[in-house]
């Protein structure tokens, strides 16, 4: 059953009465990343689904134990998707506008309560923007465009809502975008038309870098109308190893990792002031292109995905070596791959929970924050 109107009001006032005491992140000059004024580094969670559960169902409250499990393995964020994934999924949000933010307060008052710190990706999924407002993917590109005014519209709803939640890490604005650029037909969002999709996409849905680059941008500026000092990310995965031919030249020619550098720098642009990343099995070898890259760039890395699908002794002996690397680069943010996601029980296997065949990856990463945490 739905909560009350009591509990409604006062998740609401834990939120919107508390005093600016979000943690006080700076970027240094050098691109450290600092809380109170000293290097910091942390090993969270992706948390992909603990507001889209309870956007589904009204009495769906299961992010609390989640947090509650995430807290008792020490684990400090959860990267989680703050919008519906497919666009039938924002119906609640034009129907009844203060639903919709009432479960939304109830999931950030828990992670409070649980002292978990959250990145929310406002726009997940890349088509659910221009699909809610019938417009094609490019219009990403275009800063004057309804799917441009919609991102400005949510932004600053969420934005002005959470801004002094101690919960609050920073703001993220989709997840993965870079990924479906200049390869066509082939990057297309899919199309389900019961989901609230069209039923066909065209060529005006094939997005480019400098589509994703505007994208990125006007939304760091959207927050920073709101949220003067926050971290701001962009979500992104690894540029593609033929990111900067597939732009300059329309070739899967693999690129340099001067190349490499270059594309990482353009993809999370000012005032974006951080560097994004997602690291796989296969990645891992870019690992250390991407810390060389954040020294030079002067902006800290956040690898916001890492992880080895499946089980068994060579999955845990793969993922133990990726954590490892991960803790020896030095990066000041990661986030496991994923916390309590059912729809990834299957092949991939990347689901983790307290107590299925992954669950020792939380108590390596419990154990790994413990190192990052003591005195160098």
């Amino acid at each position: 059953m739905k909560t009350s109107f009591f509990l409604s009001v006062v998740v609401l006032c834990s939120i919107t009465s508390v005093e600016a005491q979000s943690p006080n992140f700076k970027v240094g000059a050098d691109g450290q990343l600092l809380k109170e004024g000293k290097p910091f580094r942390a090993i969270g969670i992706n948390y992909f689904s603990c507001f889209g559960r309870a956007l589904e169902k009204a009495d769906d409250t299961s992010y609390d134990e989640g947090f509650r499990v995430l807290a008792e393995h020490k684990i400090p964020f959860a990267r989680f998707s703050a919008t519906g994934f497919w666009p039938k999924d924002m119906d609640l949000y034009k129907t009844d506008r203060e639903e919709y933010f009432r479960r939304l307060d109830a999931v950030v008052a828990s992670a409070e309560k649980h002292g978990i710190g959250l990145i929310p990706s406002l726009f997940w999924y890349f088509s659910c923007v221009p699909d809610l407002v019938g417009e094609p993917m490019n219009q990403w590109g275009n800063p004057q465009s309804k799917t441009h005014a919609w991102m400005r519209q949510y932004v600053k709803e969420v934005v002005t809502r959470y801004r002094n939640s101690p919960a609050i890490w920073g703001w993220q604005l989709g997840n993965e975008y870079s990924l479906q650029a200049a390869i066509g037909a082939n990057g297309r969002a899919r199309t389900v038309p019961e989901l609230g999709t069209p039923e066909t996409r065209s060529e005006q849905d094939d997005l480019t870098f400098n589509d994703i680059r505007v994208a990125s941008q006007e939304f760091a500026k959207a927050v920073r109308e709101h949220d003067p000092s926050r971290l701001i990310f962009t979500g992104d995965a690894l540029p593609r190893p033929s990111a900067w031919h597939l732009e300059n030249e329309g070739t899967w020619t693999l690129d340099s990792e001067q190349q490499f550098r270059q594309m990482l720098k353009s993809l999370n642009p000012d005032p974006i002031n951080t560097l994004n990343v997602h690291v796989y099995s296969d990645d891992m070898p870019r690992i250390s292109w991407s810390v060389r890259a954040a020294k030079l760039i002067d902006k800290p890395l956040f690898i916001g995905e890492f992880g080895v699908p499946g089980t068994g002794p060579e999955v845990e002996k793969t993922f133990r070596r990726m954590l490892e690397l991960i803790e020896e680069s030095d990066t000041p943010l990661a986030a496991l791959w994923v916390f309590n996601l059912s729809s990834q029980n299957e092949d991939p296997f990347f689901n983790v929970t307290a107590d299925n065949a992954r669950a020792y990856q939380l108590k390596e990463v419990s154990e790994a924050n413990a190192r990052l945490q003591r005195p160098r």
